[in-house]
């Protein structure tokens, strides 16, 4: 016969006066941990004992109950009530729901029974409690009051809300991760939510970083240059909707409809851009997000002259001034950081640049024929470029560069010269009559060759006004698109790149750009003033100006319908003369400069070189947009560079990088018998050698000369 089974007896409940409970020293708990004391008797305070304490009777010499009962498990609870009898909000005398336990176990071990067994509350549960309450009528703030939690953390739990109940079974069910579900939260588009894990749990990506990437893959950040011209409430007042995470920093988050701030982009631009036209009577003004790179080349551009300072602004500026360098240096010796010393420096500063930021004024009758761009600048600011004259609107006679143009047929006047006798044209004039005419053409013409040999000379025996001269003519064709010819026939070609986009964005087209409106500035107005100009400035400024124009005429790019083979050679030395590298200068891998731009199979090789097999291997399974974006993050700070931007170290590989720059040009790998090499850097081995041949003869000149 089966054994009976026997019964469980509980301990009974009483309520006990609050003066005759004691805590038990064989309580486990001795490091706090979780809500504080004070935020548990505040919650006492509000809705009562929740949890009974377990107390044991306490025991004289000869084990009689002296009617005190020690308390081995709900110290913190204890300590709650003690504080509120303290602050005379609960009677001495009050009872307390108590546990007595009858002591059949160790006091140490009903502690940290109590302790152990305890199982923290889900978040998802949490979860639906804070919404349960807010469905009831509780605000974030009560809510967060209540439960001694922030309004960010009862935010973050009402979030929640707007994840797919899919996914939340699947989190209840630990087939998510709690960072998922956050991640998840960005949108509140369910059919979104879900297309999106059924993505990631057939990858082998299913970081939270990958799940926002993909759910805002189509969202423009709310720190791009657009939303911050056109602010986020400007953007939501027309019905836009902005995507924000509470779990993660976001830069103020997403904005879902990029139609929608494209159109109010330009809406605001070309009101702007009106604005700046009437305001300042420009006879033109043109407004785009973006201008092509070189957008500029062919119009004249004449510059405004910067306000002079009153007297009072300039005794101002100098005691600013010798304030500041005094102060400067006395910090600069001081051993302590002090925040009033900062202070003060950043105010001068802050007034120094108010004084040199002077308004600029443009000629009115400049204004008058001249235009404006107006876009939009890397940070979001409005970008206003001034002072350029179209062809069309310039005064009669002063646009047109080949007026003079039989000025430049020298060697053909100086070829004629050898056989002008012959013909009888440089017959002597018939002296019958007194009257002095004009000297005929072709006596001017020989009169002016033998002084143009004559000058050629002398120039050749004087380095520095040849050097002068060279840069008169290079700053006529940089800064004077209309301006006066030089007698020099050098010419200064600028290619334009509009193709290539964003080079305008650049650190290297910012630097050129300031430094040629710096240039721009200081030149003079009238092209004829500026011989004077020249020779009278000093010798290092001279060089800056000369190398800023020689390097406009620069012109590296490869292209396959122009195989310019000697010239990117050239280019290679140049590189490697001045010391470039690309990665220093600022140039890093992204989707929209080169990783978007190739195959997979090139994204994946470019990974691997930056970053090893296993990284390649993280992101081989993922579509091509989605794999470049991947392998930006994961290249980035790498050094990595494509083969077209790598510099040749190695003076005797010059023959190497010729070849190499050959193939470039073709696109063809056939024949090219280098596999390391990719499609578009191959070319036919006869243009190869032929190219290797070209720059091997430069070099065994240069060695014999």
């Amino acid at each position: 016969m089966a054994q009976a089974i026997q019964k469980i007896t509980l301990s009974a409940a009483q309520d006990i006066p609050f003066n005759k409970l004691v805590l038990s020293q064989q309580n486990v708990r001795k490091i706090k941990a979780g809500i504080s004391i004070e935020d548990l008797a505040e919650d006492i305070a509000h809705r009562g004992l929740l949890t009974s304490l377990n107390v044991r009777p306490e025991l004289d010499g000869d084990g009689n109950e002296t009617g005190i009962y020690r308390i081995p498990a709900g110290g913190r609870r204890y300590r709650a009530l003690e504080r509120l009898v303290a602050q005379k909000r609960l009677a001495k005398a009050a009872g307390v729901p108590c546990i007595v336990s009858k002591g059949e176990t160790l006091e140490v071990e009903d502690s940290l029974a109590e302790n152990v067994q305890r199982v923290s509350l889900h978040p998802l549960d949490q979860f639906r409690a804070f919404q349960t309450l807010w469905e009831q009528g509780l605000g974030e703030e009560e809510i967060a009051a209540r439960f001694f939690v922030s309004v960010a953390t009862v935010k973050q739990r009402l979030r929640l809300a707007s994840v797919s109940p899919r996914l939340l079974d699947l989190y209840a069910e630990d087939e998510m991760t709690l960072e998922q579900i956050m991640a998840f939260s960005i949108t509140n588009d369910p059919v979104r939510q879900e297309q999106v894990w059924d993505t990631v749990s057939r990858s082998h990506s299913r970081e939270p970083y990958y799940v926002r990437r993909l759910l805002t893959e189509t969202a423009i950040r709310a720190s791009d240059r657009r939303a911050v011209y056109v602010g986020i409430e400007a953007y939501e007042a027309a019905g836009g909707v902005t995507m924000r995470d509470l779990f993660d920093q976001d830069q103020g988050g997403w904005l879902q409809d990029p139609a929608l701030l494209e159109q109010l982009v330009m809406e605001k631009l070309k009101a702007d851009a009106e604005a700046v036209r009437v305001s300042e009577g420009w006879k033109w003004v043109q407004a785009a997000f973006d201008f092509p790179y070189g957008h500029t080349s062919g119009l004249r551009r004449f510059y405004g002259e910067q306000v002079e300072m009153t007297e009072d602004e300039l005794a101002r500026y100098d005691a600013n001034r010798a304030e500041y360098d005094k102060l400067d240096a006395e910090y600069a010796e001081a051993d302590e950081y002090s925040e009033a010393t900062e202070q003060r420096l950043e105010e001068l500063g802050s007034e120094l640049d108010r004084l040199n930021d002077r308004p600029y004024f443009f000629d009115p009758q400049e204004v008058a024929r001249g235009g404006v761009f107006v876009s939009l600048g890397a940070s979001g600011e409005l970008k206003i470029e001034r002072g350029f004259v179209r062809p069309e609107d310039e005064p009669k006679g002063e646009t047109d560069p080949s007026a003079d143009a039989g000025d430049n047929d020298v060697d053909q006047g100086n070829d004629l010269a050898g056989t002008g006798a012959a013909s009888g044209e440089g017959a002597q004039p018939d002296d019958e009559d007194e009257t002095i005419k004009p000297l005929p053409d072709r006596l001017i013409l020989d009169l002016t060759a033998a002084r143009t040999v004559a000058l050629r000379n002398s120039l050749a025996n004087d380095p520095v006004i040849a050097f002068v001269a060279v840069l008169h003519a290079f700053v006529l064709k940089a800064f004077y698109v209309y301006g006066s010819d030089s007698c020099l026939e050098v010419t200064l070609q600028s290619t334009r790149f509009s193709q290539t986009p964003g080079l305008g964005d650049t650190v290297w087209a910012k630097e050129i750009d300031q430094r040629h409106e710096g240039w721009g500035q200081d030149l003079p107005k009238d092209p004829n003033d500026l011989w004077d100009f020249l020779i009278t400035l000093d010798e290092v400024s001279q060089q800056a100006l000369f190398a800023h124009c020689a390097s406009l005429s620069v012109n590296a790019v490869i292209e396959p319908w122009n195989k310019r083979t000697r010239a990117i050679a050239h280019a290679d030395q140049l590189a490697r003369s001045i010391g470039l590298d690309m990665v220093e200068a600022g140039w890093t891998p992204t989707a929209d400069n080169y990783l978007g731009r190739v195959t997979k199979a090139r994204i994946l090789q470019a990974v691997r070189e930056a970053k090893g097999d296993q990284a390649a291997e993280l992101i081989g399974h993922l579509k091509k947009t989605e794999m470049a974006r991947e392998a930006e993050r994961l290249m980035a700070g790498s050094g990595w560079l494509p083969e077209p931007l790598r510099l040749v170290t190695d003076v005797a590989s010059v023959d190497d990088a010729t070849c190499e720059n050959a193939e470039i040009l073709s696109g063809d790998a056939a024949g090219s018998g280098n596999s390391d090499l990719p499609a578009f850097l191959t070319d036919n081995g006869d243009d190869a050698h032929a190219a290797t041949d070209e720059v091997n003869e430069e070099r065994h000149l240069d060695a014999a000369e």
